[in-house]
């Protein structure tokens, strides 16, 4: 069946033999139209099953109500959560989402971007993709006057708005917490180091050692573990090793643990008696396997409402330029089965 031509205000004037100039005054409620007009405008509007174009609307107002976020995976939980805390903060405002997944594709994520940009955006919200070397397609968000807000994974040699995680902290703590457990030989699965949150994942699984005066053993580092299918492959080349593990710290994420706990099942070695396992994220299911998965909680609900809410500052405070700022929220070590070693 063909579809039906999307009624404007040229086709009321048509039916109403008068300017669409009346038309659009009428619809906007202007005091130059008479109120006889207005009530029959809005009527034959309301017959005609006619739908205001609010981006065009916005557009002439110079914005468009519209925010475009960027992000690796929507179906990762944490990604997902920021989505949600955006979307509510920017609900009450009466703005609107548009969203995009890189899919871990630099040149992906290069079109979301451009196709955001393309749609006139007032702002761009985006976490990189693990390919993403070259942010030239982000040079260009901020020369074209769109704000850019980046959160999670960011290109730390942009000067924007950022919103992050103290990762650092978060995976020393993490750390020491399998120390204090009794676990010697810690293992650290890691993800691309061209990206800052695994990077800084990594100092502080190096500074948590350093704490303890354990010494630092390279076989023990893993790279680029960070899917479920790497992590288990990662998994049995440690536990393959002479003298293997005793803890794996999959800093990557949780999906990467849930290779671990994996592998560790199909070897029959007992979790957390013989392998403790630390994941990275929150997920959902890690409450839920057996045993339960010790994680770090990224606060990813809040993040999401604090990246909204810094656009809106920004945009209430638009007679000053915009100050390139870096907010940190701290995340929680949520100790659950998985390394309770001394319980």
């Amino acid at each position: 069946m063909k579809p039906k031509k999307r009624i404007t205000i040229y086709d009321i004037a048509e039916k109403l033999n008068i300017t669409a100039s009346s038309v659009s005054r009428a619809l906007n409620n202007s005091n130059h139209v008479n109120e006889a007009t207005k009530n029959l405008v809005l009527k034959t509007a309301a017959e005609l099953n006619y739908k205001r174009n609010l981006l065009a609307s916005n557009l002439r107002m110079g914005k468009t109500k519209t925010i475009g976020v960027v992000v690796p995976r929507i179906n990762q939980n944490f990604f997902s959560n920021v989505i949600a805390g955006i979307e509510d903060a920017t609900y009450q405002k009466g703005y609107n989402l548009i969203i995009c997944q890189s899919n871990e594709s630099h040149s992906k994520e290069v079109k979301c971007v451009n196709t955001l940009m393309n749609q006139h955006v007032d702002c761009i919200v985006i976490s990189v993709s693990v390919e993403s070397d070259d942010h030239t397609h982000l040079e260009h968000v901020i020369e074209q006057g769109i704000q850019l807000i980046q959160f999670d994974r960011v290109a730390e040699e942009l000067e924007t708005l950022k919103v992050i995680n103290d990762n650092e902290t978060a995976s020393m703590e993490a750390v020491v917490h399998l120390i204090q457990q009794g676990y010697k030989r810690i293992a650290l699965l890691e993800g691309p180091q061209n990206l800052n949150i695994f990077k800084q994942r990594k100092t502080g699984y190096l500074n948590a050692l350093k704490k303890f005066n354990i010494p630092v053993n390279d076989e023990l580092i893993i790279e680029n573990a960070w899917t479920k299918e790497l992590g288990a492959a990662a998994t049995r080349k440690l536990l393959s090793l002479p003298d293997p593990p005793d803890a794996i710290f999959a800093s990557t994420s949780d999906f990467s643990a849930l290779g671990v706990l994996d592998v560790a099942h199909d070897m029959d070695i007992k979790v957390p008696s013989q392998l403790g396992i630390l994941g990275y994220s929150n997920e959902a299911f890690t409450e839920i396997t057996t045993p339960s998965i010790t994680t770090v909680d990224q606060f990813s609900v809040h993040m999401g409402k604090t990246i909204a809410n810094l656009y809106f500052e920004e945009m209430e405070n638009k007679e000053v330029a915009v100050t390139p700022k870096v907010i940190s929220i701290k995340p929680q070590l949520i100790i659950r089965s998985s390394t309770l070693k001394n319980k």
